[in-house]
């Protein structure tokens, strides 16, 4: 196993059937129930020095949503050309989430969420099994589709576990 698949299957294993586009929409409603619940102040809120606050967090699903989404759509069009990873860290700083209501952001997310499952649904069965190329790996327009779920629950578990006890 390549490290590129080593770094991936950690999300992969997170998905919890088969099912990929139904626990596609299933994550995002558990990411709605919990920052619907928030106030703007604990969308502020980061757990430690130097993570994220939760505004950032979201902010960070979108935008990783977003790239997903546009690699299986180039890759279901059989574009062939190379597409390069992005800096999640980078694009986090630079994201102005703090500078955004959360209300706004829970918007945005859930249009994302909503074309992205458009998007998948839609696409028949042997386009998910085109191949394209990020970073110099191979990778499945439906393993990016599974990759988009296991990236949110991972989230959403670091969420649980080290955000919501601490608000």
């Amino acid at each position: 196993m390549t490290d590129f698949e080593k770094y991936i299957q950690r999300y992969l294993d997170l998905v919890p059937s088969e099912n990929w586009i139904e626990e596609l929409k299933n994550s995002g409603k558990q990411t709605l129930e919990i920052y619907e619940k928030l106030t703007e102040e604990q969308g502020n809120f980061a757990y430690a020095e130097g993570k994220w606050s939760l505004k950032t967090l979201l902010q960070h699903l979108i935008d990783t949503e977003k790239v997903f989404a546009y690699r299986a759509l180039r890759f279901s069009r059989k574009d062939q050309s190379l597409v390069s990873g992005f800096d999640e860290e980078s694009w986090a700083d630079n994201s102005y989430a703090e500078t955004r209501t959360l209300k706004s952001l829970i918007k945005e997310y859930k249009l994302t969420r909503k074309l992205t499952l458009t998007f998948f649904r839609k696409l028949p069965a042997e386009a998910t099994q085109l191949i394209g190329i990020v970073n110099e790996n191979e990778i499945k327009v439906e393993t990016i589709g599974k990759l988009t779920v296991g990236h949110n629950i991972h989230h959403l578990n670091i969420i649980k576990e080290r955000y919501l006890p601490n608000l």
